[in-house]
């Protein structure tokens, strides 16, 4: 029986075989070299797609979805656009995240011998594009490799569009904190290591799984080798680094299979060392808001920030800011050139002024070393070189800035060039109008006059023969289908003389050709021809100058960069009067009059920030208790306090009237209550993850910051666990991290009797007349109210509800503070507050009570189970005393 079906279903699959049509035998060779692309398939002025691809084409592009053989057994499903769309569609389909492959026809269907030979030309995927239209013009586009071993995990990010190549190695907390600073668009893997790096990392549905042989060393090593033309990789620091090795040489080896096999543009290969820069973790990415608001209606960090004028600085600047210094010298360089564009107005202005004129230098040099350029970009970057000198000129004499001015380069042969080559205002593409300018090639020049000339005669004739034959309204006009023609009115038709030849009936006129107008036709569209292909030439060679100057163009691209970043920062800073920091080498922090960054920005017009002093010291202030109401600031106060070091770090001025900052090497933060539902993690587990996180990787310069530790769970666990974290970061063996701790668990205001580095302040609010005024003031000394109800006021609570939560919070205290309070009075559900009363009183450590022991029932009842011997209970006397227990609590 199987052999049977077995042949039945070979002889379909040749059945449907003989009914395929030679164009979709071509497709399906095509599709089956590329399955995981949408496959772009060229036919005559539309790019169709067949299959699954229509259905998400047609999907994505809202574009009709067809059926092509309706009923038939090769019936297949089929969605297309117009050839010279393909800039509006292709962008939609990569930013839905789709790979697309884009194949074209590969000789000129006219010539063709049969079928037209077609090709991919281009694979575009969301990590390796150069459309503008696909791009974001202010933020780096990367593709990411990953290589997983038991020794380690490596990381390669490129950015095709710009030529930026970063690699590292270490542990996965690591290359996770770089995976949420280069927020890469696509990310590798190895089929096999996929549910680990899947579990790893958050890959945001961004990955694409590659054969494990692409992750070999030697075969890395091979195709690093040959993209450098280097001998060996010592030179480049790979020598002694595999897994960065291997996750690079991934990088390399799909750029190929991506038709990118282009390489001139990629710098060199920067290392991402953890001592070089300010460790974030991505949960202090995401809590301090840094790159993206928690909310839709929020700010960001670098929203609030960003001051630069080109779009080469707005990406510097969020590469900058992910990635903090952790180097005091280049810190203080960034101080000095920003005090020196601070002090200096005028060429501040100057500078931010040719910033604005330049282009995105970067992806302009890309396009070139890669051939892509359009002569309307070599033209930008033609007027980039301009600025270059500009900011050259104004910035040389001034010594803070020199240091920046290094890596500029002049590029004087190629700028004459384009002068020289290129006409002022050039065409979209050669094919669309003048690109080379007069006096570069003479054949040109000959064939551009008799261009002219010939436009001159076809004027002539229109002239003569509108003379001639009495019709006013005679044009000559030009198609792809009868070429030059004579278009008469109907008014004027019976005036046409019988040596015209008609070729096209309209609606309102007649279209003929004359013998004369045919033979001056084929001189004009041989000079045209010919033309366009001697400024392509002209054209490529320009481009191949441009390319042979990547370096040097690179260079210039990153220092006008840098120098926006920085006059954004002089800008800022001026705005809202930022003070320059002071770094030192001690580890500690010292804040007058701190503010926040993005919240004294959003504030209500006049308004005024409340600004905060805040002192951290490793030897005296180690840990700060913050306690407070609701709303009162404790939150803003702990993120302005960690943005204020990052922003030193950064580079910037910083919000405050002075800062003295001890350079930090990490900045931890667990703030905010959110759960994790997808992957089965309730709210306390999140908090408990991202705690272990920090308390795992702590170092002698960290700065922690951590909001309401604890509430996630119950008052007693909650507490408990807030007090046992807060005493781990004082016990600490190795290191003493500075902390600021805010809670609403008042009971951890005990812990400064305990603990001589731990000290509490509190965010005053003043009540009057029974509401409650924030003052938003650190003031020192614990709270040991929450004004939650006051709260719960203002959210627009019912009333009835928050007069009752007031009785029940007034039988709660009396409760604790000993009043004798019958039982009967007392809320059906009573909530205890635990209270680290005897802690360090015996060698076993803090004991929490679970009963308040001030309550004589209560004391009743501890003293009744402990005088009962467990081991000698039976059941029935269990039950009795349970019963027993129950009726002294005031049970029936």
């Amino acid at each position: 029986m199987i052999p049977l079906l077995s042949q039945y279903f070979r002889m379909k699959v040749n059945d449907m075989a003989r009914k395929e049509t030679p164009l979709m035998q071509q497709y399906n060779k095509v599709k089956a070299a590329h399955p995981e692309a949408v496959l772009l398939f060229r036919v005559g002025d539309f790019y169709e797609t067949f299959g699954e691809d229509a259905v998400r084409a047609a999907e994505v592009l809202n574009i009709v979805l067809t059926k092509r053989g309706n009923g038939s057994a090769s019936e297949i499903e089929l969605a297309g656009f117009p050839h010279h769309s393909l800039d509006s569609y292709l962008p939609k389909l990569v930013r839905a995240g789709l790979k697309v492959a884009v194949c074209d026809q590969l000789e000129d269907p006219k010539l063709a011998k049969g079928i037209v030979k077609r090709g991919v030309t281009e694979l575009v995927t969301p990590g390796v594009a150069f459309h503008d239209q696909v791009l974001e013009s202010r933020t780096n586009n990367f593709l990411a490799a990953v290589h997983l071993t038991k020794k380690g995990c490596g990381v390669a990010f490129l950015d095709v569009s710009t030529g930026d190549f970063h690699v590292g190695s270490g542990e996965v907390g690591w290359v996770d904190k770089l995976f949420e600073a280069h927020g890469p668009s696509e990310i590798l893997y190895a089929r096999p290591q996929e549910r680990d790096v899947r579990a790893l990392f958050d890959l945001k549905g961004l990955g694409t799984r590659l054969e494990d042989w692409v992750f070999g060393l030697d075969y890395a090593t091979e195709q690093i080798q040959e993209v450098y033309g280097a001998a060996n990789l010592k030179g480049m620091g790979l020598h002694d680094d595999p897994l960065a090795t291997t996750a690079a040489g991934a990088l390399i080896h799909y750029l190929k299979s991506t038709k990118n096999d282009r390489f001139g543009h990629l710098g060199a290969i920067r290392f991402l060392r953890e001592a070089g820069s300010l460790w974030l973790d991505r949960f202090t990415i995401r809590n301090l808001e840094i790159l993206a608001p928690s909310h839709p209606d929020g700010k960001s960090l670098v929203s609030i920030l960003d001051r630069t004028c080109s779009t080469m600085g707005a990406r510097c600047l969020r590469r900058w800011l992910v990635m903090p210094l952790a180097d005091r010298v280049r810190m203080e360089r960034r101080h000095d050139a920003v005090q020196a564009l601070t002090d200096g107005l005028d060429l501040r202005e100057s500078l931010r002024t040719q910033f604005k004129k330049a282009g995105d230098m970067e992806r302009l040099v890309s396009k070139a070393s890669t051939g892509r350029i359009q002569p309307r970009e070599l033209a930008m970057l033609r007027q980039s070189l301009h600025v270059v000198h500009h900011v050259a000129e104004a910035a040389a004499g001034v010594d803070a800035l020199v240091p920046f001015l290094e890596r500029l380069s002049p590029c004087n042969d190629l700028l004459a060039q384009l002068e020289r080559e290129l006409v002022e205002e050039p065409a979209v593409s050669v094919a669309k109008g003048a690109v080379i300018a007069a006096g570069v090639d003479a054949d040109l020049d000959e064939l551009r006059d008799l261009q002219q000339n010939a436009q001159q005669a076809l004027d002539s004739i229109c002239a003569r023969e509108t003379e001639r034959t009495g019709i006013p309204s005679l044009k000559i006009a030009f198609n792809n289908v009868f070429g030059y023609y004579l278009e008469v009115r109907n008014a004027h038709k019976d005036k046409v003389p019988e040596e015209w030849i008609r070729k096209q009936t309209l609606t309102q006129a007649e279209r003929y050709i004359t013998e004369e107008l045919k033979v001056l036709e084929a001189k004009i569209l041989d000079a045209n021809e010919r033309a366009e292909s001697l400024e392509m030439q002209c054209y490529r060679r320009l481009v191949e100058a441009a390319a042979g100057e990547t370096r040097a163009l690179q260079g210039n691209a990153q220092t006008v960069a840098a120098l926006d970043v920085l006059a954004g920062f002089a800008e800022l800073g001026s705005a809202w009067n930022y003070a320059r920091p002071a770094l030192s080498e001690a580890h500690g922090i010292s804040i007058t009059a701190g503010r926040h960054p993005v919240i004294e920005q959003v504030l209500p017009a006049g308004e005024q920030y409340v600004a905060n002093d805040v002192q951290l010291d490793p030897s005296t202030q180690q840990i700060l208790m913050i306690t407070g109401p609701n709303m009162a600031g404790k939150s803003a106060l702990l993120r302005q306090t960690a943005l204020i070091a990052l922003l030193a770090q950064t580079g910037s001025f910083v919000p405050a009237d002075a800062a003295e900052i001890g350079i930090l090497d990490r900045i931890f933060t667990r703030v905010g209550a959110s759960d994790n539902i997808s992957s089965g993690e309730s709210t306390f587990m999140v908090e408990m993850n991202e705690t272990s996180l920090i308390l795992n990787n702590l170092t002698a310069r960290s700065l922690v910051l951590l909001d309401e530790i604890g509430r996630g769970t119950s008052t007693y666990d909650g507490v408990s666990i807030a007090w046992a974290i807060a005493e781990h970061l004082h016990e600490h063996p190795q290191f003493r991290p500075l902390t600021l701790f805010a809670t609403h668990y008042h009971e951890l205001n005990e812990m400064q009797n305990l603990f001589e580095r731990i000290r509490n302040a509190n965010v005053s609010v003043r009540e009057v007349d029974g509401s409650i005024v924030f003052l938003r003031k650190l003031l020192e000394g614990g709270s040991n109210h929450s004004f939650g109800i006051h709260v719960a006021r203002l959210a627009g609570m019912p009333r009835s509800l928050t007069h009752r939560a007031e009785e029940v919070l007034a039988q709660l205290e009396a409760s604790r503070g000993g009043a004798d309070v019958p039982v009967e009075a007392r809320p059906k559900l009573a909530v205890a507050e635990a209270a680290p009363a005897g802690y360090g009183e015996n060698s076993e450590g803090m004991q929490l009570s679970f009963f308040q022991l001030d309550d004589p029932v209560l004391a009743q009842v501890r003293d009744t189970i402990l005088s009962i011997n467990i081991d000698h209970l039976t059941p029935v006397e269990a039950l009795l005393k349970l019963h027993e227990i129950r009726k002294a609590v005031g049970g029936s």
